[in-house]
């Protein structure tokens, strides 16, 4: 039974009510999302696997491609596995402690996959606008700086609202329309004045996104421009195809996003935000080796050595 909180919470526990008007479909989406999941985590797996396996993946572009990976591994393991158990077991309940941990984990994760998409702008504009200069700048030490700034400008950013939102009243209902703990519905559930972690969390959303979104935007509009002056069709067409791939993805990041996220009213359209937030947690994270790297020429003849490799006997 839920007792008295030293801050007004009698919510000991919340339900995660998943997609309740596909409820007759328990176990065809168990399927389905079973599938989606596992070829999630072996896609990804295997970038990281062959970027560390093979020496000529060892460069700026595909350390990069190795950590958005890892951190989909992670964020895809912090809440399809829950999701797969409502499926399957209908067990919905999630814990006050546990739903506030995967509320971080998940925005951690995300935050600082923004931040890394940036990144990778900027080293696709070095590589296609700077390119005799791009060994020199884009050096180890550089990479390693620039992925320890992901991660230490994500934290800060998202610990405080968190934080913030773990301190609000729960006094019921304790139902989350979502399949997996995210700010806004929890925002939506308080019993509390939720109007100053609402500006919060609009305002640090909407600058981890501009800030991303607008270095993004620069590169790219440098690297069109380089590009289009390009002498040879057969140098464009290389450099297109090499960015490509990176535009299909963070155009799906960025548009589930910007619409689940940076709404000044979080109490608005949280059951669409609940399909919206299925491209960020399933079809991204599915995509992204096809998309990114599987389709790759480099990427396609590393794997085939290294499945050659395991079939030759000692």
């Amino acid at each position: 039974m839920p007792m008295e909180m030293g801050n007004g919470t009698t919510v000991q526990e919340f339900i995660l009510e998943g997609f309740p008007a596909s409820q007759h479909l328990g176990k065809v989406l168990f399927l389905v999302h079973l599938l989606a999941y596992l070829a999630s985590t072996a896609g990804n797996t295997v970038i990281v696997t062959i970027t560390c396996a093979d020496s000529r993946l060892h460069t700026p572009m595909y350390f990069f491609l190795s950590i958005f990976s890892f951190l989909e591994c992670c964020f895809i393991n912090a809440v399809i596995p829950k999701l797969l158990i409502i499926f399957v077991l209908g067990r919905q309940t999630i814990s006050f402690p546990a739903c506030f941990i995967q509320a971080f984990v998940t925005v951690f994760l995300g935050a600082a996959g923004f931040f890394l998409i940036a990144v990778m702008s900027l080293d696709r504009y070095v590589a296609i606008c700077m390119p005799l200069h791009y060994p020199t700048i884009m050096n180890l030490k550089t990479c390693f700086l620039l992925i320890t700034a992901c991660f230490a400008l994500a934290f800060p950013l998202i610990i405080g609202p968190v934080v913030k939102v773990s301190q609000l009243s729960f006094c019921g209902p304790h139902v989350i329309p979502h399949f997996f703990c995210d700010l806004a519905p929890l925002i939506h559930l308080s019993c509390s004045d939720t109007s100053s972690t609402e500006r919060l969390a609009f305002v640090l959303a909407s600058v981890i996104l501009l800030t991303s979104l607008i270095i993004t935007i620069i590169a790219y509009s440098n690297i069109v421009v380089t590009i289009v002056q390009l002498p040879s069709a057969k140098e464009k067409k290389k450099a297109f195809s090499t960015c490509s791939s990176h535009l299909i993805v963070l155009s799906l990041m960025y548009g589930s996003s910007v619409f689940i996220y940076v709404k000044p009213k979080q109490t608005n359209r949280l059951d669409s935000s609940r399909e919206a937030a299925l491209v960020t947690t399933v079809v991204t994270p599915l995509l992204n080796p096809v998309i990114y790297t599987l389709r790759n020429k480099q990427v396609h003849q590393a794997l085939r050595e290294t499945m050659c490799r395991m079939k030759i006997p000692r």
